[in-house]
């Protein structure tokens, strides 16, 4: 009888295990088709107003990490490039000594990006929040979005469920490690299912506030 209990149990963890698995690689599989078909290079991007810049965590010393500068560094590629106006830069700044918008900003005007050109937006602590916020507080309706080709997918989807017509740039000027890019990846996985349950389930409220349109033509 125990034999067949545990034997039982060990079926009912497979199917689950093997369930788990397939709704994780579904919902990468939805949202990286959904990314590919709104997924540009900096030279062939059809021009948008905004460029919403997604935060990459902090140094220690509380300087934008090789991957965020990668992303400011592409941003101000457009920017300069004529493609955008404005780069909204958004990130976590939950504690005082944790500044991602500002970190963000510091390197874009040392790669010369004019300071009227940067809005920052200091509530981005998910993708999530920065997609929602992008469109509720600064009114933006379309916009590149500025991230890493394994971000990017999900970046895409969720702008566009939330009503910004968006479409994407991958920051690419440096290589990154394989590990690295394993580990980026696989984490997406249960990111993508989150990001999913998000939009068309839990829909939940981000840090909000006033309105801040970037555009006067936003302002109601």
């Amino acid at each position: 009888m125990f034999k067949k209990i545990t034997t039982t149990m060990g079926k009912i963890l497979w199917y689950a295990l093997l369930g788990g698995a397939s709704l994780l690689l579904l919902a990468r599989a939805l949202t990286g088709l959904v990314g590919m078909v709104r997924t540009y290079t900096l030279q062939n991007t059809p021009a948008r107003p905004v460029a919403i810049v997604f935060g990459a965590g902090l140094t220690r010393s509380g300087e934008a990490t090789p991957v965020l500068k990668d992303r400011v560094q592409t941003a101000a590629d457009l920017y300069f490039a004529g493609k955008v106006q404005k780069l909204l830069m958004s990130g976590d700044n939950r504690y005082v000594e944790y500044n991602e918008p500002e970190a963000m900003r510091r390197y874009a005007l040392i790669l010369g990006v004019p300071e009227e050109a940067i809005v920052l937006d200091y509530a981005g602590r998910r993708t999530y929040d920065t997609c929602y916020r992008a469109r509720a507080i600064f009114g933006v309706e379309q916009a590149i979005l500025v991230t890493q080709a394994f971000h990017l997918p999900r970046a895409i989807y969720l702008c566009n469920a939330l009503g910004i017509n968006g479409v994407g740039v991958p920051a690419q000027n440096i290589t990154y490690r394989r590990a690295s890019l394993l580990y980026w990846n696989t984490r997406e996985l249960a990111a993508t299912l989150t990001a999913l349950a998000d939009v068309h389930l839990t829909r939940p409220l981000p840090i909000l506030g006033n309105p801040e349109p970037i555009f006067a033509e936003n302002t109601p």
